[in-house]
């Protein structure tokens, strides 16, 4: 089990394939994704990656939170999360990732907390029909209706129903496809919509329902530092 990677929704477009069809696409930035710590077995109980994304000026990070990113001599990060992995998928602090994490055709899992409607009706926030529109109902074709039995239970049961906060629910979009992976640009290609607003950070992982496909790198796809070359002339 790999790690996933934490990106930016930055909108939706549409890209063609190659029978000319029109597929909508969400575009997903990784926005500088780097291993800002580690959970191992014998000190945490568990294992699994810390991955942080975004930049935050260090004005703006607590005292704690700058000793914790210093510690792994990463720069602070505006969003972190953890992913579980198995111990031969564990990745060095520091390390940042490429959007060749995945491949095209790959499923993933994307998870992401939704767009925030504020206070929403019933019909809007739970498809409710509403009322009848005539037949002596006034004023009320949009409510609920009756939201509990007689004087036994006598109160209105936990989890039901009703009008109420809609959206700012944290979701996981299951089974999404790769179309596109820029890996210069740092983009990720999703075909359809992915929970979250723009400019919001979602995780990706590999498919839960799906098999990561062989060939897909393993730890991570790291980006590398250019190696430091000597000329001739630095030699002499």
């Amino acid at each position: 089990m790999r790690t996933g990677v934490i990106a930016k929704k930055l909108g939706m477009t549409r890209l063609f394939d190659e029978t000319g069809t029109h597929v909508p696409v969400t575009v997903l930035s990784l926005e500088g994704c780097q291993v800002t710590a580690q959970r191992t077995k014998d000190r945490d109980g568990y294992v699994a990656l810390q991955l942080g994304a975004g930049a935050k000026k260090a004005k703006n990070t607590s005292k704690a939170e700058r000793g914790h990113f210093a510690k792994g001599l990463v720069e602070p990060k505006r969003y972190v999360a953890e992913f579980r992995v198995s111990e031969d998928n564990l990745i060095e602090v520091g390390a940042e990732f490429t959007a060749d994490h995945f491949l095209p055709g790959q499923k993933v899992d994307v998870a992401g907390v939704t767009v925030g409607k504020g206070f929403a009706g019933a019909m809007k926030r739970w498809n409710f029909g509403g009322m009848r529109a005539t037949h002596g109902v006034s004023v009320s074709h949009r409510a609920h209706g009756s939201t509990g039995q007689r004087q036994d239970p006598g109160k209105v049961f936990k989890g039901k129903k009703m009008a109420g906060h809609m959206g700012q629910d944290q979701v996981t979009t299951l089974n999404l496809t790769i179309f596109r992976v820029d890996v210069e640009r740092g983009l990720i290609l999703i075909k359809g919509a992915v929970p979250g607003t723009e400019g919001g950070f979602v995780k990706i992982r590999d498919a839960i329902k799906s098999a990561a496909p062989a060939e897909a790198p393993r730890p991570g796809a790291i980006k590398v530092a250019a190696a430091e070359t000597t000329s001739g002339d630095d030699a002499q």
